[in-house]
């Protein structure tokens, strides 16, 4: 494989520290929520000591809620425990350029415990880690790719906040899918992260107007799955970094305004002997020429969709996305190039692989990677079968209906044998716990909808 540019070597890193044109090295983890937590550091310190010792994070990390306050009830860290620390174990297949910062690089983590060196299961890159090594087991490696939409709006971050996220200036003020007009108004945004994107160790393959006014697509080179986890996450960086920076903002919200498009994450998957697809084959799966292995690992992955959906859509917000003629998907139906169905086939021969639209663009890569792996491994192993090939209108099919809110999504994933089983009890405990979380501060949220509705009427 060719190698990428931007990717960097501990002694490329020393000689540009040396010289300064690299000054700060960024290292970083993601919490439960996919957003990066980390330390910056001086790049001879890193360089001499941090690449050789690791660092350390609070344990809390993995436990605070969106406003970064601890949350009670998690067994891994606690007040009773002392909120102790964690060793983050920079992987160095991950440093990188950071071409949107000023002279800094970035480098990804691996979450360990401090009293045994252990990586700590419940971390979402663990948790993908295992699953990978499953797959290496098993004889295969595994090819993705995500597919970000998002929101652009024309002021920055703190106004927005400040204006509570109402009247949002939006980047287009009409559906501009594909429309190459519309996409010209925000190229002064767009060639900035394609052009940060690429020398960051990221390659680019395009950028598109979406089915929402001032919604957008950036689409990176498909990679091996852990790969491809982190290029996403370092995508979405990058994006709000250079849009706070120009004053700009960028939404990953998965269903910003009720009237418009939700933004999704669309996920590509694909399992690989050596250099031969895994999915390519003879025989007949509706209009798919295909393998056993890809029917199974399809029909795996959709018999689990209910008890992982917490994966794909890990927010209140994410539910609100599943609308008929929307995009979105709402039910699990599968077929060939046909953009209503929760699974999409595309692509023939070595570039055959199936395309999930049920994510959303709020999710946590790990955690939807790892689902999808361990669903599609079980339907391998269990020699699974999809069910029949839904053709045309897939929101008018009888299939069954993806869950309907967090609440009941949660429920499913708490109880689920099969959860238990791919992830283990401790994974299953703790996100459980961090969903119900979620879901009790939505609870006891007053909204503006309540406003409107009955401050004056009720």
């Amino acid at each position: 494989m060719n190698p990428v540019d931007g990717m960097l070597n501990l002694e490329t890193l020393s000689r540009l520290a040396g010289s300064g044109e690299i000054e700060t090295v960024v290292v970083g983890f993601t919490d439960l929520y996919g957003r990066l937590m980390g330390k910056r550091f001086d790049a001879k310190h890193f360089a001499d000591h941090v690449v050789h010792r690791g660092t350390h994070a609070c344990d809390y990390l993995l436990t605070v809620d969106m406003e970064m306050e601890p949350v009670a009830g998690y067994p891994f860290a606690n007040w009773e425990t002392g909120y102790g620390d964690v060793h983050l174990v920079p992987d160095l297949s991950t440093l990188r350029i950071a071409s949107w910062l000023d002279r800094t690089a970035i480098v990804l983590c691996d979450v360990h415990r401090q009293v045994d060196e252990q990586p700590v299961a419940l971390a979402p890159r663990n948790v993908l880690r295992d699953q990978v090594a499953q797959f290496g087991e098993a004889g295969f490696t595994t090819r993705a790719a995500s597919e970000l939409e998002y929101y652009l709006f024309r002021e920055s971050y703190r106004d927005l906040a400040q204006q509570r996220y109402q009247n949002a200036l939006s980047a287009g003020w009409y559906i501009e899918d594909y429309h190459l007009l519309q996409g010209s108004r925000v190229e002064d945004y767009h060639s900035v992260v394609r052009r940060h994107l690429g020398r960051s160790g990221i390659p680019v393959e395009s950028t598109k107007g979406e089915w929402g006014k001032g919604q957008h697509e950036l689409n990176i080179r498909c990679a091996d799955v852990l790969d491809m986890a982190d290029r996403h996450v370092l995508q979405k960086q990058c994006m709000k970094e250079v849009a706070d920076r120009m004053g700009l903002s960028v939404t990953f919200m998965a269903k910003f305004d009720e009237a418009q498009a939700g933004s999704s994450c669309h996920v590509h998957l694909s399992l690989w002997q050596g250099d031969q697809n895994a999915f390519a084959g003879d025989q007949r799966l509706g209009p798919v020429r295909c393998s056993d292995c890809f029917r199974h690992f399809l029909a795996g992955w959709m018999e689990h969709v209910p008890e992982m959906m917490v994966f794909y859509a890990p927010t209140v917000n994410a539910y609100k996305r599943y609308q008929a003629g929307s995009w979105a998907p709402t039910r699990l139906a599968w077929s060939h190039d046909n953009r209503t169905a929760g699974f999409r086939i595309v692509g023939s021969g070595q570039s055959l692989r199936i395309e999930s639209r049920i994510p959303g663009a709020d999710c946590n890569p790990y955690l939807v990677y790892a689902a999808a792996l361990a669903s599609g491994l079980e339907g391998i192993r269990q020699r699974m079968e999809p069910p029949e090939y839904c053709q045309g209108d897939a929101y008018r099919a009888g299939a069954p209906r993806v869950p309907a809110t967090l609440r009941e999504a949660t429920e499913l994933f708490a109880r689920g044998e099969f959860a238990r089983a791919a992830f283990g009890d401790e994974v299953v405990e703790h996100y459980t716990h961090f969903f119900h979380t979620e879901q009790a501060e939505f609870d006891q949220a007053v909204t503006d909808w309540e406003r409107m509705r009955y401050f004056e009427r009720i």
